[in-house]
């Protein structure tokens, strides 16, 4: 069998399934009125457009927030909704989710219904407070949802219980693409006139749930899937000038365009707005419609995501020293005045890679901290959260990203109680689990241009969809090369027993990598192509390396 046989048969691929994997049939999307209150949202909605309502779209600072507001806002204005703004909290001064001073503020302004997108699934007394102000709200949100549902007009989540919708892992820009789509039914039919968004035409608006889902890490399968393969078709040769200028600035050919590009080109510049300053500047960069005013937005998102880099960097090399003050605890926590809660996330994500532990990194802001959670295999970082109630003043997320602010005098007490849970769990080896997984076991020869090609039709690559890991073994390892400003990347050049190279590049390796020549290895890596001065080879991008003698 071929290696890319045995990867697809890895995967689960074969006959219809493969065809079917290969190229979404996205006329095959879910009737979005199978998702409760859908039909509600859109009766609400249809008197809005009859009193031209005033609208006030209620996002999240996230790019799966501003994706979703701005999808929707989109959608309204072409259905011929006159008075439709935007509000997205700030980081810093709101905060998370919907809240009793936001929507005052919105009520203020003469607002006569709330959409929240990405959020409000379990604003319950904040929908009241709208409620009693005379102000409608349309919750439409993806996050875990309580049994007890808020007194909303509609509740529009898929993980809600009761729905009968066969897919409940769409992103919140997925939930906003679904309203959208309900609504074409409703105001495409024959008493209706001036729609604006004629059924196929919503297709322009994949670019954003493209975008949006991607940078949510849901899983890329079933109609999120689908809407990321179009999605990145639509965004390839998207009408937004701040996205066209986002992708130049990021140095993204369009042709080249895949997952990766938006989660490591543009998510980062986006989400550094949000996390810096506000991310209003991200939205405006999305809606804006001169060209040369949407180069300078992405122009400065981009400074913003060079100053994250420099602000996480020193926050990770400060926290690394405190984490070595605990090396014996297998879940750390670490906490600092110094350090900007709208980064600390990222820098969780980055110590859990060097430890291998559940990892928790806070901001001490006075006599309140408020931080991050990242964590993996069986340890819930939520359920962590939740076994020290009594310690802290909130918290919230998922299994394997969460929330939290606490007093600052409990951080010791949360410490020690996180890890006191920890032990609780009896947990099996988890470092095992962070190891990659082979699809298939290959020969150096079978790793081909072509192989990388018909492996590129996989596409989009995230959760659900892992691109493709090759184990090749007993591979001699023949030189070995420091690469970086701080020789943080290492390339290392292999040989098989038949005499055949290959060149493999771990970036910001660790010690694992640091192999000495002659040594047999076994090498896990994603096999890809380089281009340098006009040349093409295949080389590997090595996920793990065991040696053999």
């Amino acid at each position: 069998m071929l290696l890319f046989d045995r990867i697809l048969a890895a995967k689960g691929l074969n006959g219809e399934s493969k065809a079917a994997f290969l190229v979404p049939d996205y006329s095959k999307h879910y009737d979005p009125f199978l998702l409760s209150d859908m039909d509600k949202a859109v009766q609400r909605l249809t008197l809005a457009k009859k009193h031209q309502d005033h609208i006030v779209i209620y996002g999240d600072y996230d790019i799966d927030g501003l994706t979703a507001a701005t999808l929707l806002h989109d959608a309204l204005n072409s259905f011929g909704f006159k008075f439709v703004e935007i509000f997205i909290p700030s980081r810093f001064e709101e905060g998370y989710g919907l809240t009793v001073d936001a929507v005052e503020k919105i009520v203020s302004n003469e607002a006569k219904l709330i959409i929240t997108v990405d959020c409000g699934s379990n604003s319950k007394k904040e929908i009241i407070s709208a409620k009693k102000l005379g102000v409608d709200v349309i919750v439409t949100d993806h996050h875990n949802i309580s049994d007890i549902i808020p007194p909303a007009i509609a509740v529009i989540n898929p993980k809600r219980k009761g729905n009968k919708y066969p897919f409940v892992d769409l992103a919140g820009v997925g939930v906003v693409f679904k309203l959208v789509q309900a609504m074409q039914v409703k105001f495409n039919n024959k008493s209706e006139t001036n729609s604006g968004l004629a059924i196929g035409h919503e297709k322009w608006l994949l670019d954003l749930v493209a975008l949006g889902t991607v940078c949510d890490v849901v899983p890329l399968i079933d109609e999120n899937r689908t809407n990321v393969y179009w999605g990145l078709k639509v965004l390839a040769q998207t009408k937004r000038p701040g996205l066209r200028a986002l992708m130049a600035i990021a140095g993204i050919d369009p042709k080249n365009l895949n997952a990766r590009s938006i989660g490591f080109g543009l998510g980062p510049r986006m989400n550094a707005a949000g996390r810096l300053e506000t991310a209003r500047h991200a939205l405006e960069m999305l809606t804006e419609n001169n060209p040369m005013l949407a180069l300078e937005k992405a122009e400065y998102l981009d400074k913003l995501n060079k100053s994250r880099r420099i602000e996480q960097d020193k926050i990770y090399k400060q926290a690394i020293i405190q984490c070595e003050l605990h090396t014996n605890d297998n879940v750390l926590v670490v906490s600092s005045a110094d350090w900007n809660h709208g980064i600390v996330g990222i820098v969780a994500s980055k110590i859990l890679e060097k430890y291998k532990k559940p990892t928790f990194v806070l901001q001490e802001m006075g006599d309140e901290s408020k931080g991050s959670a990242r964590s993996f295999g069986d340890f819930s970082a939520i359920d962590a959260i939740n076994s020290a109630k009594s310690l802290i003043n909130k918290g919230g997320g998922h299994k394997y990203a969460a929330g939290v602010t606490l007093p600052t005098k409990n951080i010791g007490k949360f410490r020690k109680r996180v890890n006191d849970y920890y032990e609780k769990q009896k947990l099996g080896d988890q470092k095992s689990l962070l190891l990659p997984k082979a699809d298939a076991t290959a020969e150096l020869g079978e790793i081909t241009e072509e192989l990388i090609d018909l492996i590129s039709g996989l596409e989009p690559f995230g959760i659900g969809n892992l691109q493709p890991i090759i184990k090749c073994e007993n591979l001699k390892v023949i030189d070995v090369r420091k690469m970086g400003a701080d020789s943080q990347h290492i390339k290392l050049n292999l040989q098989d027993a038949k005499g055949l190279t290959m060149q493999f590049l771990a970036f910001n390796a660790n010690e694992i990598f640091f192999v000495e020549i002659g040594k047999q290895v076994s090498a896990w890596f994603h096999p890809n192509i380089n281009q340098w001065r006009g040349k093409r080879s295949v080389e590997g991008q090595m996920l793990h390396i065991e040696v053999i003698d």
